[in-house]
């Protein structure tokens, strides 16, 4: 199927306004949840083990659906789609704000996660055949500015509502909103779509789900079970084995689900490559931080969401300015600019301390969100911009399931350090301990006090040695980025079929 790019008259700004809403509801309601995690884990009588499913759960089947979603952008109207999409993440929300017990809970999450997952794909496709490559810079940008106010104002706006209300009203307060933009998707989308002959290839199906969802379990299970659990290596072996099967499969596939030969255009994989080095180094500040903000300097969790606060607001303001400046200069000299801020302020970060003051961690954070902003969505477009127009809803998908991967890989690494790391670290300062206490009486509560004062700096240094990894993470994205180079739309030299010469109308 082949989708004709607007290249003049005007593009379908209801329809990208319906999509952009939709995708930052579905946006907000994740940035909702993650400091909602320890009210939840109280009222349910759930551990971390229990509760970390509603991240995992999301995410594998975020792994499971977005590779389908390729094929699901070339079968099916954007209509279709996305009231699919909407009508699922509203039925979960629903569902997970009436849950008495973690299971319920954790369903609801996981049909939300299926909504989502074809949501953002769908809405980059649009994006991309609805701009021409020279505007499609400040289009993004304005498209990020929407996004970015979730994680904006989601933290903050979660500690308020957990501060005066149950958690469930975390999903109370989306339902009626999501459900509003379902209507509104029913009533203003009109895109009409010739029938597709394609059909979807079951085995390719379960080997995708076997292998991306063996990945992301085993990855995410690594961060509490650890690298030597026979849980996490066979899950990641099976995942890695079917995932090598399905590459193969897909490669020789005249109408694959996944589309792996669009790493020939070597742009695109640049920009892959990048995104996804960077997405593990962005872990860093989004789970190490709030770590050391609320466990190691007692924060209040409103507090923390206001820390978060100038930085998202930065990065989303930015977004418009970055798309700009894409438009004008290419995304070499941002991705370069930005990434060096990046690992100035990442190397600033390993050096926390009990002292560092609220002020500070503000000032950095921020600074650190404003070079972030001038990578992902720069870089993005730039391999985006070298696919043939087939090639899109393959590019979208393939670099959200990327995102989702490096993501796991990101944070499963990051824990593992901080936690192998603060062990470490605790058995030395205890040894210091013991011998400054040799011959001297202490009182069974001071002991006490000094041992939970080692654990504290235990885990402090842990997170700056996490911290000081993505140094050398964002490093590794900063030389890659000297080699992009401007990127010119390549002609799609493979023979299409009839079935895929159909033009879509939104």
């Amino acid at each position: 199927m082949q989708q004709k790019p607007v290249t003049s008259g005007r593009p379908p700004y209801g329809i990208l306004a319906v999509l952009i809403v939709g995708a930052f509801i579905a946006f907000l309601n994740n940035t909702l949840l993650n400091i909602a995690l320890p009210s939840i884990m109280t009222d349910l009588d759930i551990g971390p083990s229990t509760v970390q499913w509603l991240t995992t759960g999301f995410m594998l089947v975020s792994g499971v659906m977005i590779p389908m979603s390729a094929f699901l952008i070339e079968k099916y109207s954007v209509r279709g789609l996305f009231l699919t999409a909407m009508g699922l993440f509203t039925a979960g929300t629903v569902l997970a704000g009436i849950a008495e017990v973690f299971p319920i809970l954790l369903t609801g999450r996981m049909i939300q996660a299926s909504g989502t997952a074809i949501m953002m794909p769908l809405l980059m496709n649009v994006m991309l055949v609805s701009f021409p490559i020279e505007k499609r810079g400040t289009a993004m940008g304005v498209f990020g500015l929407v996004l970015m106010f979730a994680p904006a104002i989601g933290p903050t706006l979660s500690g308020w509502l957990i501060e005066h209300y149950d958690w469930r009203m975390l999903f109370h307060f989306i339902t009626p909103i999501a459900a509003t933009v379902l209507l509104l998707g029913f009533f203003m989308l009109k895109d009409k779509k010739e029938k597709i002959n394609i059909r979807l290839d079951f085995l390719s199906v379960i080997l995708s789900s076997i292998g991306f969802g063996g990945l992301l379990y085993g990855f995410s299970s690594a961060g509490t079970k650890g690298w030597d659990s026979p849980h996490v290596y066979a899950t990641l072996a099976l995942g890695a084995l079917s995932l090598i099967i399905f590459i193969v499969r897909q490669v020789k596939q005249e109408d694959p689900m996944l589309n792996f030969r669009i790493y020939q255009y070597p742009m695109f994989a640049l920009s892959s490559a990048i995104t996804m080095v960077v997405t593990m180094a962005m872990f860093s500040g989004m789970l190490l931080l709030p770590i050391y903000v609320q466990t190691v300097r007692g924060i209040s969790p409103l507090d923390a969401g206001l820390m978060l606060l100038p930085g998202a607001i930065v990065m989303a303001f930015m977004s418009p300015i970055t798309g700009r400046l894409f438009d004008k200069f290419g995304g070499r000299i941002l991705a370069i600019t930005g990434l060096t801020i990046t690992v100035v302020t990442s190397y600033y970060f390993s050096k926390l301390s009990m002292e560092t003051t609220y002020t500070q961690l503000i000032i950095l954070y921020t600074v650190r969100m404003f070079g972030m902003s001038m990578v992902n969505m720069p870089v993005s477009t730039n391999g985006l911009n070298q696919l043939p127009t087939r090639y899109y809803p393959h590019g979208t998908a393939m670099n959200n399931t990327m995102q989702q991967v490096s993501g796991a890989i990101g944070t499963a690494l990051l824990v593992t350090i901080m936690s192998n790391r603060a062990e470490v670290h605790g058995e030395r300062l205890a040894e210091e301990a013991m011998k400054n206490a040799v011959g001297k009486a202490a009182d069974p509560a001071v002991l006490a006090q000094i041992k939970e004062q080692i654990a504290m700096q235990a885990l402090l240094e842990g997170i700056n040695d996490a911290f000081l990894v993505t140094v050398f993470i964002a490093s590794a994205a900063l030389f890659m980025a000297f080699f992009i180079k401007r990127a010119t739309q390549a002609e799609d030299t493979i023979a299409r079929k009839p079935s895929e010469k159909q033009t879509s109308s939104m």
